[in-house]
């Protein structure tokens, strides 16, 4: 049986200006970019809830967690803010479609701590977060409450695509 080969990606810090190409950081009241850019949902159903992520719900290996799947929405952006523990996200810009294995040079990851926040731009595909350790992330999350009828997913375990936290 042949081994798929591994394709690892390193988490990086979470900056503005590297998850530009994905959506964008929530910035202070204060800041004069506030407002700037907005939620959208275009079937005006916008929900809040706190979801949450386990660590049984993705498989670990040496070299970090393993990303079999990728999800995007096309009718709305998703906001996150993580609540509790140290958490990764893959994403990649909406615009790929994981045909090809040179797809994988758009994907990057994100490492998250408690408090960080995010909007995903319509159509960007994500994996996680999911926590770095043993306990569940607990995540603050603004979607569209219909997102089930809009959850794209891809399946990109041919690929051997791990983020290294």
């Amino acid at each position: 049986m042949n081994e798929i080969p591994r394709h690892v990606i390193k988490a990086q810090q979470l900056t503005s200006e590297a998850f530009e190409s994905f959506g964008w950081l929530p910035v202070s009241d204060t800041d004069p970019r506030d407002g700037a850019r907005r939620l959208e949902f275009e079937w005006a159903d916008p929900h809040l809830n706190v979801i949450s992520h386990g660590p049984d719900e993705v498989t670990r290996t040496d070299e970090g967690l393993v990303c079999e799947r990728m999800f995007r929405h096309a009718t709305h952006t998703q906001a996150l803010l993580v609540l509790d523990t140290e958490s990764v996200v893959a994403v990649a810009p909406a615009g790929v479609d994981f045909e090809d294995p040179r797809d994988l040079d758009h994907l990057m990851a994100f490492r998250l701590s408690p408090l960080d926040s995010l909007v995903l731009s319509r159509g960007t595909w994500h994996w996680g977060p999911f926590p770095v350790g043993g306990q569940a992330v607990h995540l603050y999350n603004v979607q569209g409450r219909l997102y089930e009828r809009d959850n794209d997913s891809v399946d990109v375990s041919r690929f051997g695509l791990v983020v290294n936290p």
